[in-house]
């Protein structure tokens, strides 16, 4: 162990000396950013092991319920969990947080805005998601019928992305929750760095246009809306991961789904900081056997963190993965096996200063939230043997993040005496000069 951990630090020396980690002034500002394919935290490598847990806001929204969002992130801190993704939408429906184009419920902003308040206190940054793709908690189809009561001339839920009406409904719903002040911390969410990222949407899919232009369009006029309004924070698609006319030879990675995206070209658009993949074999190649469904998972993922390297030139969020406990002949070994092949994909990017820079499960629960238990969910307590994989991998990451922070505190230090001597030989002309003997 001992030895791999010297060789580690051996072979990040190397790295460092070329290029990975120059040393540049950073501002101290806790907002996460972008250099090349990593991320940074005031200067330092930023590593991203986290979770999904969609419900923090709904159940935030009554109060009496907001011991369950701490006890959460309680959980989530103690096994050295770092990022949670949730949604920053509610669309139409039952409680909503926007009842009606631009009409907005305070009630359930409030348990945003406690959501956002509470992950400060537990040191757990915040992707949060702007609009979902499915019909649960409203998606594009509730903002299409609020255009067609509107009197628009809609005919599929596709019209999300090129009906001018309901873009500018979108656009309304993005100003609104960016220029959101927090009435628990007192903050607007556009300058708060307890947010790591923007998404745009929860899987955006267009099955009406395979070609992927029309996605494509829409994540650029969007990126470019998000950024008009923040430049503080990172910016991600919402991503699945499939391959698209762009690089026709990938395609035979993806599972035999057809839904207008395309990883490469949509990641490449300016104002998308990182890209995101998802992965369910369990869902996508349901008739495979587990060992089938692994290898897929292993091919997948690889090609992935190549292309964020190489192509993207960006870092990679694996951004929801899991294992249902619904799935034939499920067996808790199988959910750890699946999480460790994914932990270590990420580990060794990492570990090489790669792209890959964390992976959040789907989805985290504490105790007492039976209804919302959809096959996929880990309770901590509940769970020992994949909360033990979980919390190895927190414990790894962090190694790394310690020994690149070292390699760097190092390096400035080295910078520092440097340039103390060269003031000091300027002051007394030079180096040449020599006193005494």
């Amino acid at each position: 162990m001992e030895m791999k951990h010297l060789g580690l630090a051996l072979f990040l020396a190397v790295l460092f000396n070329q290029h990975l980690l120059t040393v540049h002034v950073e501002a101290r500002d806790d907002f996460v950013r972008t250099r090349g394919v990593n991320f940074l935290l005031n200067g330092n490598p930023y590593y991203a092991n986290g979770f999904n847990a969609y419900w923090l806001m709904y159940v935030a929204s009554d109060p009496s319920q907001r011991p369950k969002v701490s006890s959460a992130f309680r959980e989530a801190a103690s096994h050295g969990l770092t990022v949670a993704r949730t949604w920053a939408f509610s669309d139409g429906g039952y409680r909503p947080l926007q009842y009606a184009p631009g009409s907005y419920n305070e009630q359930m902003f409030q348990g945003l805005d406690f959501v956002i308040a509470e992950a400060r206190r537990y040191g757990i940054k915040l992707i949060l998601s702007l609009a979902n793709n499915y019909d649960s908690f409203g998606g594009k189809k509730q903002y299409v019928n609020w255009a067609r009561s509107q009197g628009q001339y809609v005919t599929s839920d596709d019209d999300f992305f090129t009906n001018p009406v309901v873009k500018g409904y979108y656009k309304n719903h993005v100003k609104t929750v960016l220029n959101r002040y927090n009435s628990f911390n007192g903050m607007h969410y556009k300058d708060d760095p307890t947010i790591m990222a923007w998404e745009l949407m929860n899987e955006p899919r267009c099955t009406s246009d395979s070609s992927g232009k029309t996605i494509q369009a829409w994540i650029m006029e969007m990126a470019s809306h998000v950024k008009s309004i923040d430049r503080n924070h990172l910016l991600e698609a919402g991503l699945e991961g499939f391959y698209g006319q762009s690089t026709p030879q990938k395609m035979r990675l993806n599972p035999s789904l057809d839904i207008g995206t395309d990883f490469i070209a949509n990641n490449q658009i300016p104002g998308i900081d990182f890209a995101t993949v998802h992965s369910y074999p369990d869902q996508w190649l349901s008739s495979s056997d587990d060992q089938y469904q692994l290898s897929f998972l292993n091919n997948w993922l690889d090609a992935h963190i190549q292309d964020a390297q190489f192509i993207l030139q960006k870092p990679i969020l694996l951004a929801e993965f899991g294992k249902s406990w619904k799935d034939p002949g499920f067996s808790p070994y199988q959910r750890d096996q699946l999480f460790n092949t994914v932990y270590y994909k990420i580990y060794s990017s990492a570990n090489r200063g790669g792209p890959a820079a964390g992976g959040l499960f789907w989805q985290l629960l504490t105790e007492g939230m039976d209804s919302f238990r959809d096959g996929y969910e880990i309770v901590l307590s509940e769970s020992s043997s994949t909360a033990n994989v979980i919390a190895q991998q927190s414990h790894k990451l962090d190694q790394i993040r310690k020994i690149f922070t070292r390699m760097r505190n190092v390096e400035r230090w080295k910078r520092a005496r440097a340039m103390r001597r060269g003031q000091w030989q300027s002051r007394n002309g030079g180096g040449g000069r020599h006193i005494g003997n």
